[in-house]
């Protein structure tokens, strides 16, 4: 940050240049040109602190084109690596570099896996990084982990985007090889099409029961995953409406440490025969984002126990999994009076309350909270291991294991 060295009237005329020349609906750029004069005019951006001057010149450049992808970022060392070397940023080797550095950071991206109860799969992808020779490598443990799963949520929704050559791949585990899978246009210049990959190191997961997490913060590139789930009928969309970017953009460097997205191409669906620019990507299941993981966790329980195939300790699991998905999506609250009526040694396993709250302490020393799931008195063992919801009734406590079709019965003593 600091006071703006090279003042307003300097800045301006250099991204008015940029998008007279890059931006991709020439139609757009007279109204995009009277916004950014009449700001510089009125002295809207006169001087401000350097981050809040390209938020000023953002919000102009959005409202003007009503394109997410336009936009001013204060990046001072992205701007000196761009003007290191001529062509295209995305060849710039130092940028890459940044890039790359920043995917390491990350993971490339892969920022949470899990195995949920139920053996549902999660993964979070917070950005779609893609570094040669290292990124598919990130995805391919990934994907492994994913395909051992009955159902698999993938969650978008901090992801405002990135790489495409990310989104063909994850896209590809879930569809068939050498399908046309997005279009880009470019004016002046030939279609380039998008088609899913032949070889995947960890196989394919077509069918695999899929879940996608979606909120206003997913965009761009996270927004294309999305929409090719919805397109494809791949999976369900479960959350809220997207961003609406769905433009190409690439960056210019604007002196003195300004990076300007612009968009200079458009992507169009297969099936759809458009794309979610401005619109966003509505959900299948609209649920508050915070509440999506638990919710998509519930309808992919559900779905498992519609299977005809399911083996009884399977089915078991899944549905006290799903009791365990409701109840984080509607907590249970009991009256203390009730949950004092719960405690007690039962068969050596003492029954404790502290503070409102029910533990298990083991006569071996494990001590575990109890989370009530309904008014029906399971409660689930946190910390647990292979345990599953464990009934108490004030006479008896039933214990669950995964493995076990019934449960053991300890009276109260």
């Amino acid at each position: 940050s600091g006071p703006l060295i090279v003042t307003a009237t300097v800045v301006v005329p250099a991204i008015i240049a940029a998008v007279e020349t890059r931006y991709v609906f020439p139609e757009r750029v007279a109204a995009i040109r009277d916004r950014l004069n009449e700001g510089l005019s009125s002295g809207r951006y006169d001087n401000p602190e350097r981050g809040v001057f390209a938020e000023l010149l953002s919000a102009d450049l959005r409202a003007s084109s009503e394109d997410g992808h336009m936009y001013l970022v204060n990046d001072p060392a992205q701007y000196a690596a761009a003007i290191a070397s001529e062509g295209d940023v995305f060849d710039n080797p130092e940028l890459q570099a940044i890039w790359a550095a920043a995917a390491r950071r990350s993971n490339n991206g892969l920022t949470d896996m899990r195995i949920l109860p139920g053996n549902v799969r999660y993964l979070r992808i917070n950005q779609f990084h893609w570094v040669a020779d290292r990124t598919g490598q990130a995805y391919h443990d990934a994907m492994r982990s994913l395909r051992d799963g009955e159902a698999v949520i993938i969650d978008l929704r901090r992801n405002g985007g990135g790489d495409h050559a990310a989104v063909r791949y994850l896209l590809s585990h879930f569809m068939k090889p050498d399908q046309l899978d997005i279009t880009f246009l470019e004016a002046g210049e030939e279609p380039v099409q998008s088609r899913t990959l032949d070889h995947l190191p960890a196989g394919r997961l077509v069918g695999k029961p899929l879940y996608v997490l979606t909120s206003r913060q997913v965009g761009s590139a996270a927004e294309a995953f999305a929409y090719d789930v919805q397109q494809f009928r791949l999976g369900t969309l479960v959350g809220g409406t997207t961003g609406g970017a769905a433009n190409n953009n690439t960056f210019v460097p604007i002196a003195p440490g300004f990076m300007l997205s612009v968009s200079y191409g458009r992507p169009v669906h297969p099936v759809s025969g458009t794309n979610w620019e401005g619109v966003g990507v509505s959900p299948d299941v609209a649920v508050d984002p915070t509440t999506a993981l638990e919710a998509a966790t519930a309808l992919a329980l559900t779905g498992l126990l519609e299977r005809a195939d399911a083996e009884p300790v399977d089915r078991a699991g899944w549905g006290w999994a799903r009791v365990g998905a409701e109840a984080r999506l509607h907590p249970v609250t009991l009256a203390p009076e009730s949950l004092q009526r719960l405690t007690g040694n039962y068969g050596g396993r003492i029954i404790e309350l502290e503070n409102g709250v029910l533990f298990w302490r083991r006569s071996t020393g494990g001590r575990y909270r109890l989370t009530p799931l309904n008014n029906d008195n399971p409660f689930a063992v946190e910390g647990g291991g292979d345990r599953l919801p464990t009934p108490l009734t004030g006479e008896v406590m039933e214990v669950y294991r995964v493995e076990e079709p019934a449960p053991a019965t300890f009276p109260r003593s």
